[in-house]
């Protein structure tokens, strides 16, 4: 039996490893290639990632709800339930999207200045934010279409999808930010627009993918979209709400800190803020065994609930959990080791190298309790009890990170370690809290 379930998470999960992969390397990629116009290029693009990332947490958070719905509905074996909760995601997509294009695009002009970064940036970083805003309704469809697809078990299409948005944006970086030159003797034409380059290479691939992941969408057997259209179901639609509301308002406290974060950062300076950067950026990759089991462990154990088996959503969770903390110490290790190289493949600046790696190093230390934290979170998200986790990220992220942080910087004048020390503290918090609630099987109502 475990045998067979190690095999079934494998499967699952390793599309989802080669997609958060791809997506790191590509992000490692822009960083590098931001990084190599200077510090305050690094910090113009910076400033604005954490609305960025609260911007594609919200549409995850919508995503989850139609992915729990389409799991659950598998392992009930009930096909309408699974038609008609893929359908809403085309209704959730839409709404999302529209509401999130024209914030984000108002606001562009200002967001800046409310982040508080230095006035030498302030232009740059708002036209970089503002161009990227401008396909987030395809964006929101690579995000609520890719859930769809995955509470099917259909891992490989976003994987795939991703891939081609990847090969689109690092290509489109060569032509758009540098000026023309030679490369490996080979005459490359360039447009030398910087940080609006970096902003339209990453708008067009975002278009690509909406597009690309629509038409998968649309084709999919389960929805049977092509066949009959699209329909409104108001209790499916509820049901998938019910549970990604949670959700958004978790991904909105965790992203919200994260600008309130960044906020702090920035007034240390140019230099630390470029430091915090680029080290958030280099970690990513240690978090590929976390996120990449993540999407099974949602799949399995929403299969688990819609069958009832309280036994198989513990012995699913158990194992994943295993797996992606003995990976993640490894990966820990290696971050500890080489986090000096890591930086210095970023920037040149000598100055932000060197504050990047101290940090990095700190944060090596946690990355197997983070791991079981992601494992946790798609757990929890796939079975549909989500609003006790929001509960904690609210206590944690606001009581431990940005009020530790504040004291801090205001109280205390430490500097970028002390901070980070305080983003450590808010992760294991959080995992403590949600094994708490697993092993007290406060989540049993979802079965009944």
């Amino acid at each position: 039996m475990k045998n067979k379930q190690l095999k079934t998470i494998c499967t699952l999960a390793w599309p989802s490893i080669v997609q958060e992969a791809l997506n790191t390397i590509v992000t490692y990629v822009d960083t590098a290639m931001v990084g190599a116009l200077g510090a305050s290029a690094s910090a113009a693009v910076g400033l604005t990632s954490t609305v960025g990332w609260l911007v594609a947490g919200l549409s995850i958070s919508f995503g989850i709800g139609i992915l729990a719905v389409c799991a659950q509905g598998v392992g009930a074996s009930d096909e309408k339930k699974i038609r008609i909760a893929g359908q809403q995601a085309f209704f959730m997509t839409m709404i999302v999207g529209t509401i999130l294009t024209i914030v984000c695009i108002g606001i562009s002009p200002y967001l800046p200045t409310w982040l508080g970064g230095d006035v030498s940036i302030r232009e740059e970083a708002s036209l970089y934010f503002m161009i990227i805003s401008l396909p987030l309704l395809l964006r929101t469809a690579i995000f609520i279409f890719s859930s769809a697809l995955r509470g099917v078990s259909d891992m490989k299409t976003p994987m795939y999808i991703n891939l081609y948005m990847n090969v689109i944006n690092i290509v489109l970086n060569f032509l758009l930010i540098y000026p023309s030159n030679r490369y490996l003797g080979f005459w490359i034409p360039g447009a030398s627009l910087g940080v609006k380059g970096a902003a339209i290479a990453t708008a067009i691939s975002f278009t690509f993918g909406g597009i690309l992941i629509s038409y998968r969408y649309y084709k999919n057997k389960n929805f049977q979209i092509y066949q009959t259209g699209v329909h409104f179901n108001k209790n499916v639609f509820q049901e998938c709400l019910r549970i990604s509301i949670p959700v958004c308002m978790e991904r909105s406290v965790i992203c919200l800190g994260h600008i309130t974060f960044a906020s702090l950062v920035a007034k240390l300076g140019v230099v630390h803020f470029a430091a915090h950067t680029i080290a958030l950026q280099a970690e990513q990759a240690f978090y590929i065994p976390g996120y990449g089991f993540q999407s099974a462990a949602a799949t399995l154990v929403g299969n688990a609930v819609g069958e009832k088996n309280e036994v198989k959503v513990k012995q699913v969770t158990y194992l994943i959990c295993k797996m992606t903390f003995s990976l993640m110490i490894i990966a820990g290790i290696i971050l500890f080791v080489f986090a000096e190289s890591l930086m210095s493949f970023f920037t040149p600046h000598a100055d932000v190298i060197r504050l990047g790696t101290s940090v990095l190093r700190i944060v090596s230390i946690s990355e197997p309790i983070y791991g079981v934290l992601v494992i946790l979170e798609g757990t929890f998200n796939g079975m549909g009890d989500t609003k006790a986790p929001f509960v904690y990220s609210l206590m944690t992220m606001w009581g431990i990170r940005i009020l530790g942080s504040w004291m801090m910087i205001h109280v205390f004048h430490f500097g970028l370690k002390a901070v980070w020390m305080m983003m450590v503290l808010d992760n294991v918090a959080r995992c403590l809290l949600l094994t708490t609630r697993f092993f007290q099987k406060k989540w049993t109502y979802r079965l009944e």
